[in-house]
């Protein structure tokens, strides 16, 4: 699969074709909300292959800039998205899917929470910058992912 070179302004912008504007590295950003709920689940980034294979497989595939490869959301957790909507913003450089989150756990993030925004800055005006919890845990990481 190839994706549509971009062409004009009034095309990406307000045309019908969707051509993703991927970055100098190659990458776009990505956010997952929760289909039902409307929740922001996660933020990552695709490359062209990633987004070809989410597209093919309707399972939520991402680039992991850490480890350099393809990431099949839920591969080891088995918290799998399964994608039921692509969006694409105004000027098709950030990618939203709007996914249904599955598995034993339904988490969407690494550290045990259904959404990797669980916490928040408890006062926006205070220079301390303290962060509070506005979630609660719903798996242990390390019973979930086993180091290799």
């Amino acid at each position: 699969m190839s994706f549509p070179s971009r062409t004009n302004t009034a095309e990406i912008e307000l045309g019908t074709t969707f051509q993703p504007k991927f970055g100098p590295d190659g990458l776009i950003p990505c956010i997952a909300q929760d289909v039902a709920t409307g929740e922001i689940l996660m933020f990552a980034f695709m490359n062209a292959e990633s987004l070809e294979h989410t597209l093919k497989t309707r399972k939520a595939t991402y680039w992991s800039r850490s480890r350099q490869k393809l990431w099949v959301k839920g591969e080891e957790s088995g918290n799998v998205q399964i994608v039921k909507e692509l969006y694409s913003d105004c000027d098709q450089d950030v990618i939203l899917i709007k996914v249904e989150q599955s598995g034993a756990a339904n988490a969407a993030c690494h550290n045990g929470y259904k959404s990797c925004f669980y916490r928040r800055l408890a006062k926006l005006d205070d220079p301390s910058f303290k962060l509070e919890y506005t979630a609660t845990r719903l798996f242990d990481p390390a019973t979930v992912y086993k180091k290799k």
